[in-house]
């Protein structure tokens, strides 16, 4: 059992023995996640067919905050994603949230989350759409990340951009001179498009109030927030979106943090590195470790598991699943052949990718293993949620 997945599991049964409330797909989430790769899923024993060697492996829970089992998922959705990018220049923008919206955030997530990414893609869409900056349709992949360095409540949209859209007339128009947007405008222009939203949705009854406040007071934020500067960063030009992709595809799924990130941990305290980019800034170090009580550790990583069925990576314009007609006619003008069917390579192959040839192989003659018997799943209800510590 994996450092990270020991952690979770000691401070969910303290939390659950403290009485302490948490969102009931984030319980379920954690209980998967413990089970993950124990005989409680069960699993199958594979065997060198010369007889050197025999090795259980058991099934993964794949959740899709689980840390441990989402290699091969995120690896086939990048194949796919990487397949479908027109050949063109790229821009990389952070759209994050103000801090006092935490609150709001945190008692309407799904809400919230909704109302980010179309305040994003409007504002986008609108400016880009004038021919005063492109007068044309872009394409927009959008991850929407709910946790920052510290594993703290930090929503924030990262959004890549194609540098060129389809105008009108059905011809590919690309900026030639590097230059996407004033970042001011943009700024101001999400700002008032989210603020409108979360106004509105808070007059007509849409949102939950925090506790411990009233209505007119977060009417009242956002009146104070829409004077306030808000936080949106046009990053420079890239020669191509592969980079920018690889990045969202990291918080496609697995969570907030990988075993790699923990220093030490006992029943009491966990250490993870983290970095801090403002003291960077500053002059100060950027590589610092933090130290958490590890029910603090267990609940800062709930908060993050999203809820079922909800995308925290969506493609508009040219790159929604509608439009591949559209994309298909930008990519023949910028002299590429139409999106290829891409299919899911297996898990042998994507770790070869990176080096790693003998998994599934006999270590001694280099065989390829053979499946001898099937494991029976132990788990049979929440009685059992967790895997008995031989099984682990």
């Amino acid at each position: 059992m994996a450092a990270l997945q020991k952690i979770i599991r000691i401070g969910y049964e303290r939390l659950q023995a403290a009485g302490a409330k948490s969102a009931p797909h984030a319980c379920r989430a954690v209980e998967r996640i413990c089970r993950c790769r124990t005989a409680a899923l069960g699993g199958h024993i594979q065997e060198c067919p010369d007889g050197h060697m025999e090795k259980a492996w058991y099934n993964s829970c794949r959740e899709r905050s689980c840390p441990e089992c989402n290699f091969t998922s995120v690896e086939r959705w990048l194949d796919k994603q990487k397949a479908r990018l027109i050949n063109c220049d790229y821009y990389h923008i952070i759209f994050t949230i103000p801090h006092e919206l935490i609150p709001l955030w945190l008692a309407n997530v799904a809400t919230l989350n909704n109302l980010i990414c179309h305040a994003i893609r409007d504002t986008l869409f609108q400016m880009l759409h004038d021919p005063k900056h492109l007068g044309g349709e872009p394409g927009l992949i959008i991850g929407l990340h709910t946790w920052g360095q510290t594993i703290g409540i930090h929503p924030h949209g990262h959004c890549l951009v194609t540098g060129g859209g389809l105008t009108p007339a059905g011809d590919w128009r690309a900026i030639t001179n590097g230059y996407l947007l004033p970042g001011r405008v943009v700024r101001d222009l999400f700002r008032g498009k989210l603020c409108a939203a979360l106004r509105s949705d808070m007059e007509n009854g849409k949102l939950t109030v925090p506790e411990g406040a009233r209505q007119q007071q977060i009417l009242n934020l956002l009146n104070k927030l829409g004077r306030k500067k808000w936080n949106v960063c046009i990053q420079e030009r890239y020669a191509h979106g592969r980079g920018v992709v690889t990045y969202l595809g990291r918080y496609l799924r697995g969570g907030p943090i990988s075993n790699k990130r923990i220093v030490t941990w006992d029943d009491d305290t966990v250490k993870f590195r983290y970095k801090d980019y403002q003291a960077a800034e500053n002059g100060g170090k950027k590589h610092k470790v933090m130290e958490l009580p590890v029910d603090d550790f267990l609940q800062r990583l709930m908060r993050h598991v999203p809820e079922p069925r909800r995308n925290m990576v969506r493609s508009y314009g040219l790159y929604a699943g509608r439009r591949r007609q559209d994309l298909d006619r930008c990519r023949e003008q910028v002299g590429q052949e139409p999106v290829p069917e891409v299919a899911d390579r297996d898990w042998q192959e994507i770790l070869a990718k990176f080096g790693e040839q003998n998994h599934g192989r006999c270590p001694v003659c280099g065989a390829r293993l053979v499946l001898r018997s099937l494991i029976k799943p132990e788990f049979k209800g929440r009685a059992t949620m967790f895997p008995p510590a031989e099984a682990a």
